[in-house]
């Protein structure tokens, strides 16, 4: 879709819509980390081992990812503006329908149906952004807007945390249907008519195929990888076939007239490194947001509402940061913030692979979290900025939707591929257990009772999670190594191409 054009109704009366739009697209980033501190509750009213139960949240991901690429096709099919209200609509039905599941199929089941529509709302949000905004405040506009978008996924565990509490976890679900009938019900006055694209597109139906086959085989194999067995002929053919699909998707988008996402936007080399660095930083982030959550209820006891409360310094903080980080990159460029941010997050995932532990203390694990996301507040909107800036004008909607595509697979990879480390408790647990009942054949054990023994157990038991825990965030610490790595590599753009952030 078009940035903008002469044709579109720019107006100075742009704060209302995009009022409006920050509505929208607050939603689906809020669906993905709102989900997490209710984990644990769902796990118990509806079942299922806790890989599955991962799924609610990595399927919806996955979902994301796939119809992102739908975004442009759709938006020339409809127009923005009719697009932007049936997604919306689209999503909230999703998403009421995830707080009536009966079990934990139909939830997952239905968490996808509820990220189709939500992987286009970020793309024909942008879009319309641009076609509403006059191009000298192109600047102020999308700084509204990444705050919103921000916001949504760092504070969404601390009202998910205080809703489970005082209600159930279906009402994290619930809680945001009147909001989007609000804003869809304002939007009908307030959001201009945009018109639909003057040719009609034929879709890419084999490039979406082999795009959606190759993305959801990766998935599949990063988070059953090590229950299947890493050198078994399944897991061999997802991930052999993966790659050929992803081949053949970058084939077709070579020949198709109208391709899903041009490929034209990975010969600017800055335009990749954004991606990678935003990659890294979204892994990091929903990893942390995800099994954090977990370890502060399941390990330590704390109920859903102390648990959203310590994270909701790491999302006020953001909110603080996000314009910060504007004002530097207009300053300093891209690298200063960026880098500021990394080195921060790097010395986060420090402190909670070195302190992370049974005994830690709340405000211990807000401080710790809160340091870690400081590449996420100063360094995501820089980066995205500078890799968007590179691109001509032509390009920017396709760079804006392999922006998203990025985002949400990276959310999905991180809460797969850490599980994978996670995992290891199981292993590390039979061994505690061994080792435990050797123990309690000593003399000083001969007549604990089955309470007491009970008790080493499930202290040996909290003792390894912790442990597991600490390994994860040494990853992420390594990711955080090769961001600061790419972030030296950083340039701001030539005035031949100006950022679409502040044109």
């Amino acid at each position: 879709m078009p940035s903008a054009s002469s044709t579109t109704p720019q107006t100075q009366k742009w704060l209302a819509p995009l009022l409006v739009l920050m509505v929208g697209s607050f939603l689906p980033p809020m669906d993905s980390a709102i989900v997490n501190i209710a984990i644990p509750y769902i796990q118990k009213d509806l079942g299922g081992s806790s890989d599955d139960v991962a799924w609610v949240s990595t399927a919806f991901s996955l979902s994301l990812g796939i119809f992102v690429t739908t975004s442009n096709w759709l938006g020339n099919r409809l127009g923005p503006t009719l697009l932007h209200r049936l997604v919306l609509i689209s999503f909230l039905a999703g998403s009421t329908l995830c707080g009536l599941a009966w079990d934990l199929n139909s939830l997952i089941i239905f968490r996808v149906l509820t990220a189709i529509p939500g992987g286009v709302i970020p793309v024909v949000t942008i879009t319309m952004i641009y076609r509403i905004v006059p191009p000298e405040k192109i600047g102020a506009a999308m700084g509204l807007y990444g705050l919103g978008v921000a916001a949504a996924p760092s504070c969404g565990p601390t009202i998910g945390g205080l809703l489970i509490q005082d209600l159930s976890w279906r009402w994290i679900f619930h809680f945001k249907t009147p909001i989007g009938i609000a804003a869809v019900i304002v939007g009908l006055f307030l959001l201009p008519n945009l018109p639909r694209g003057e040719t009609r597109q034929k879709f890419d139906w084999w490039g979406f195929l082999t795009f959606s086959y190759g993305l959801a085989a990766i998935i599949v194999v990063s988070s059953k990888g090590q229950k299947w067995h890493w050198d078994s002929y399944l897991v061999l053919i997802l991930a052999t076939s993966a790659v050929l699909s992803l081949a053949l998707f970058a084939v077709i988008e070579n020949e198709v007239e109208n391709p899903l996402i041009d490929l034209r936007v990975f010969r600017y080399l800055p335009f990749v490194n954004s991606l990678l660095l935003i990659g890294i930083l979204t892994i990091s982030m929903f990893a942390t947001i995800y099994y954090l959550p977990q370890f502060l209820q399941n390990a330590q006891g704390l109920s859903a509402g102390p648990t959203g409360l310590a994270l909701l310094p790491m999302g006020l903080m953001l909110i603080v940061l996000i314009p910060i980080a504007g004002a530097l990159y207009d300053r300093f460029g891209p690298r200063l913030p960026a880098l500021l941010g990394l080195v921060g997050s790097l010395y986060g995932a420090y402190l909670l692979a070195t302190g992370f532990n049974v005994d830690m203390t709340r405000p211990q694990a807000a401080t710790w979290v809160m340091i870690s996301a400081l590449g996420a507040g100063l360094a995501m909107m820089p980066i995205m900025t500078n890799g968007l800036g590179w691109l001509p004008p032509h390009l920017v909607g396709h760079g804006g939707a392999a922006n998203n595509v990025v985002q949400r697979v990276s959310a999905a990879l991180g809460v797969a591929v850490m599980g994978i480390v996670l995992s290891r408790v199981n292993a590390q647990l039979s061994s505690d257990t061994s080792s435990l009942q050797t123990v309690t054949t000593l003399p000083q054990y001969e007549s604990a009772d089955r309470q007491t023994l009970l008790g080493l157990y499930k202290t040996a038991q909290t003792h390894v999670q912790a442990t597991s825990y600490a390994d994860m965030f040494v990853l992420t610490g390594g990711a955080a190594v090769v961001g600061v790595l790419l972030v030296l590599m950083l340039r701001k753009p030539p005035p031949a191409h100006p950022s679409p952030l502040n044109p």
